[in-house]
């Protein structure tokens, strides 16, 4: 299939790096400053253009790797989007984090313009998108994944068929909450475990042996004990999008979030003490005594 994608950065260039190499599909991708290095990319012979309608017009499959739904409505909606080129019959899988609102409207806008939408959250690391292991969590009608499955199976290990467009979305944000309010809380905890003096190997030991244990222990032990963040290379501002989101996402539904309240004021310290480009590991540190200063 021509395969093209929109966001080559940490997560999308894993993405688009095993579409070429494991999948065999030709590539087109967006140039933006945001993109990681693309030699290797190039090398294998993806095609660099510089607007979202170039690619929809060489494109049956397009893969949205952006920040959020101001970026993802821009590349579809906006001046020289996708929708303005699109070949009868494409398809555009968003593997954004996006407030699924505004998918429902994007998918309208898409079908309208002869086009078919798929909301595909990633779960994982940028790790796994390097190895090719994520999975998605796929919305929209099942016939249309299997059109483009093809092309998603060369860099996932798992691809689930949540329901209905949105429901991908809306299933990643809940994803999310859990994963980075489970991260939030134990930083903090180990935030105060340090000012206290307690050993971070025997913190995380008594963790992993009781009610502690979980992947989100996994992923902050290495620089609880070592100081080593790289294991998550995860921005804290994108970690405050994605929390706010699913405040936004719970206020529409009229559902409780006293819990969100309090890690997206926690997340927030961080941030406005600008630390938005740390990764989420290097809380336990912001959170120290004097750490956010």
């Amino acid at each position: 299939m021509q395969v093209g994608i929109i966001g080559v950065g940490l997560m999308g260039h894993g993405i688009a790096r095993n579409v070429l190499s494991r999948g065999g599909h030709a590539l087109t991708f967006l140039d933006h400053p945001g993109n990681q290095p693309v030699d290797e990319l190039i090398g294998l012979g993806a095609r660099a253009v510089n607007a979202p309608a170039e690619i929809a017009a060489v494109s049956d499959v397009v893969i949205l790797c952006v920040t959020g739904s101001p970026q993802v409505e821009a590349v579809v909606s906006g001046e020289n989007g996708l929708v303005s080129a699109l070949r009868p019959g494409a398809v555009i899988v968003d593997c954004s984090t996006a407030l699924p609102d505004s998918t429902l409207r994007m998918g309208e806008i898409v079908s309208a313009a002869g086009g078919a939408y798929l909301d595909a959250p990633m779960t994982r690391t940028a790790k796994h998108a390097h190895e090719g292991t994520l999975n998605l969590l796929v919305g929209g009608e099942a016939d249309v994944l299997e059109q483009v499955r093809p092309v998603l199976v060369s860099f996932t290990e798992a691809v689930d068929h949540v329901g209905p467009l949105g429901h991908g979305h809306r299933l990643k944000l809940l994803h999310n909450y859990v994963s980075i309010g489970f991260m939030t809380l134990l930083a903090e905890a180990a935030a105060q475990a340090a000012d206290a003096g307690i050993d971070p190997q025997v913190l995380v030991d008594v963790l992993a042996a009781g009610g502690g244990a979980s992947v989100a222990l996994d992923r902050l032990a290495p620089y609880i004990v070592q100081g080593d963040r790289d294991g998550l290379p995860f921005f804290v501002g994108n970690a405050q999008k994605d929390i706010g989101y699913y405040r936004d996402m719970a206020q529409a539904a009229g559902a409780q979030q006293i819990i969100a309240d309090g890690i997206a004021a926690a997340i927030s310290q961080a941030t406005e003490a600008r630390h938005a480009q740390a990764y989420v590991p290097e809380l336990v540190r912001i959170f120290r005594k004097d750490g956010a200063s």
